[in-house]
């Protein structure tokens, strides 16, 4: 059995669970159930879609794992598909919780993600003031809760690209650190896509009169919406961090690389003068009157050494050396 939790709330105070195959919409205002479910089989949300009257479409969304997020209506009930994520080594992985919502009855179904709603449910439970205000204060909670789940991922990888940014003023970076630059800017940029679609899902939260949600109940969404904003500042940001440091490696590595040229080039003009001059001398010619010079030798050598001295010299003020 895939059910997490299945409980009767009444007047906001948890009063007592209900067993999966007896769940129902129950009989009075004051009163809703919420229903937890985790991975379930097809068959378990055709036992609730009969019992709560759950459209078909909503329930073959909820089984399908390659949903974005979306809000949808089906008369007085309200469908949610958020989008949950988590990072395992510097890859982002997803999952979908699927919210069904109506007035007397919330159903959460979460594939994907073993996050589950467990804490959560004990925090609400702790203040049945906000619980006894219905299904659509739950709703709120879950969204915020998923948000939060991003928060950590956007920190890991600025952490990660920070340290490879303090790496990079040391040394060049290597083929494996460059790989792993564009792995994390490909996993934010896929994360930027999931976050714009959560933004409009909470927009639409805010902005829209939809079933099941109560006008006392929109500042907590525009608070989820202000929520998701802020993430999404921080994605971009970090987006921007992670092409800054790629450039910023490419741009060192020219300078070193300009550097290491000149000293060559700067080494090489100094050898060639003994080597021009040696070059001279030994040619096999009979009519070379220098090789007669009683000092000659020491004369060459005195003048490879000025000219050799005053060529470091000039590279040296010029830092070519």
């Amino acid at each position: 059995m895939s059910v997490a939790a299945s409980y009767l709330y009444r007047n906001g105070r948890r009063v007592e669970a209900i067993p999966f195959e007896a769940a129902s919409i129950p009989a009075t205002d004051n009163e809703f159930i919420w229903i937890g479910l985790h991975k379930p089989s097809r068959d378990e949300l055709l036992l609730l879609q009969g019992r709560f009257g759950l459209h078909e479409l909503s329930i073959a969304d909820a089984l399908s794992s390659l949903q974005m997020p979306k809000l949808s209506v089906y008369d007085d009930q309200l469908f949610v598909i958020a989008k949950t994520a988590q990072l395992e080594a510097d890859h982002i992985t997803y999952g979908e919780t699927a919210i069904f919502v109506g007035k007397r009855y919330i159903i959460t179904v979460r594939n994907g993600s073993e996050r589950g709603h467990g804490e959560l449910r004990g925090r609400l439970e702790t203040s049945p003031q906000t619980l006894c205000h219905g299904t659509d204060y739950i709703l709120h909670a879950i969204l915020d809760f998923i948000i939060d789940g991003y928060l950590p991922i956007v920190r890991t990888i600025e952490d990660s690209v920070l340290e490879m940014e303090r790496k990079m003023l040391d040394a060049f970076l290597d083929r494996s650190q460059i790989a792993r630059i564009f792995k994390l800017r490909r996993e934010v940029i896929l994360f930027q896509r999931v976050l714009d679609a959560m933004l409009d899902l909470c927009g639409k939260l805010y902005h829209l009169d939809l079933p099941s949600l109560d006008k006392e109940a929109k500042p907590y969404f525009r608070d989820a919406l202000q929520h998701m904003h802020r993430v999404e500042t921080m994605v971009a940001s970090l987006r921007d961090v992670i092409t800054s440091v790629f450039e910023a490696s490419n741009l060192l590595e020219q300078q070193r690389q300009g550097t290491i040229t000149r000293q060559l080039a700067a080494w090489a003009a100094i050898l060639a003068v003994p080597t021009a001059i040696a070059g001279i001398y030994g040619m096999n010619f009979d009519n070379m009157p220098e090789l007669k010079t009683s000092y000659g030798y020491f004369i060459v050598l005195a003048v490879i050494a000025v000219m050799c001295i005053a060529l470091f010299i000039r590279f040296k003020r010029a830092r070519w050396i």
